[in-house]
C-alpha cells in the first residue's frame, strides 16, 4: 500500500484485528440489508442502512448535516473517534470516507478488502448487535470541493480538460438497465453525453482489495482520465462515485476530482438534459 498517493487512507485487517478493542475505533459496515450483519459481522461494528440511514425516499445522498449528526452520535461517534469503514458492497468503505469528509470528519480511514478479506482469513465474526453511548457530534457545513452538481456537470460535456467518468456496469451505462435491473415504466436509461465509461469493479483484486498503483494509474490512463484533467465520476445514487472519487484522489493523487453525487437517478429526472445510449 506504500506506493499510493495517500496510504494512510487504508488500513489492513491486520491493523483492525490489532485494533478491535480500541475505545477510540468504530467500525462501520453498511449495507441495503441487515441480514448479513446479524449473521456474521466484525466485532463492534455498527450498522448503517444505505436506504433507510444514507438515502432520502427519493433515494438522493442525504447531506442534511443535521441528520448526519444524528446518525454520528447514535452510533456513538464523537468528532475525535477514528472510523473504520466496510460493507459487503464493494466500493461501500471508500464511498463512506467520502461521506465522512463531505462533513469535514476527521479521522476516518477504509478497511482495504473490506469484509471479503476479513472473512476469508476466518477472522472473528460476532453476531451480536453493536450499541454504544449516545455522543454530541458536530458537523461542519458540507465541502462543496468533494462534490459537483448537475449544472456544472452539464456545462463541461465536450470540454477537453475535464472527463465525465462513468463507472455503472455496462449494463446500465449502455441503456440495458436502470440502477440493477431493466427499466421501469417511466424510468429512462443510458449515459451522459461523452461519458467515459470504467466500471468500478475494474480497480480491485480479485480478493476485493485495491489494485496496485501502477494497475490503476495504467487502468484510468487507457481511458484517457489523466491527472491534468478534471474528472467528474457518476453511477446511480453517489455510491460507487463516492468510491472512485476516493480511488483517484487517494491512492493515485489526482487534484482535480469531485463526485457528482446526484448521479444518473437526478440526471435521468432533470428536464432538457441530453441522455446517449
Amino acid at each position: 500500500m506504500s506506493q499510493y498517493a495517500d496510504p494512510s487512507a487504508l488500513v489492513d485487517t491486520q491493523w483492525l484485528a490489532n485494533h478491535l478493542n480500541d475505545s477510540n475505533v468504530r467500525i462501520l459496515e453498511v449495507d441495503m440489508s441487515s441480514e448479513r450483519y446479524q449473521n456474521a459481522h466484525i466485532p463492534g461494528a455498527v450498522f448503517w442502512n444505505i436506504f433507510t440511514d444514507l438515502l432520502l425516499p427519493d433515494l438522493k445522498m442525504n447531506l442534511d448535516p443535521r441528520a448526519f449528526e444524528r446518525l454520528m452520535a447514535r452510533s456513538g461517534i464523537t468528532n475525535d473517534t477514528t472510523v473504520i469503514a466496510y460493507g459487503s458492497y464493494t466500493g461501500t468503505g471508500a464511498w463512506i470516507f467520502w461521506l465522512l469528509k463531505v462533513f469535514g470528519h476527521e479521522n476516518v480511514l477504509v478497511l482495504n478488502g473490506g469484509y471479503q478479506k476479513w472473512k476469508s482469513e476466518d477472522r472473528p465474526l460476532a453476531t451480536e448487535l453493536s450499541t454504544f453511548s449516545g455522543t454530541d457530534y458536530r458537523a461542519k457545513t458540507p465541502d462543496t470541493h468533494l462534490r459537483v452538481l448537475h449544472n456544472e456537470v452539464q456545462a463541461s460535456i465536450g470540454l477537453c480538460d475535464c472527463v465525465l467518468l462513468d463507472v455503472r456496469t455496462h449494463q446500465e451505462y449502455c441503456g440495458e438497465w436502470f440502477f440493477n435491473q431493466p427499466p421501469k415504466e417511466g424510468e429512462l436509461t443510458g449515459h451522459i453525453p461523452g461519458a467515459v465509461h470504467l466500471e468500478h469493479l475494474l480497480t480491485l483484486n480479485e480478493d476485493g482489495t485495491f489494485k496496485s498503483f501502477n494497475e490503476l494509474k495504467n487502468l484510468y490512463h487507457s481511458k484517457g482520465i489523466t491527472a491534468d484533467k478534471e474528472v467528474f465520476p457518476y453511477c446511480a445514487i453517489g455510491a460507487r462515485s463516492g468510491y472512485t472519487w476516493f480511488v483517484l484522489k487517494y491512492l493515485l493523487g489526482y487534484p482535480n476530482v469531485r463526485s457528482y453525487d446526484g448521479s444518473w437517478f437526478e440526471w435521468s429526472r432533470l428536464p432538457d438534459v441530453a441522455i446517449e445510449k
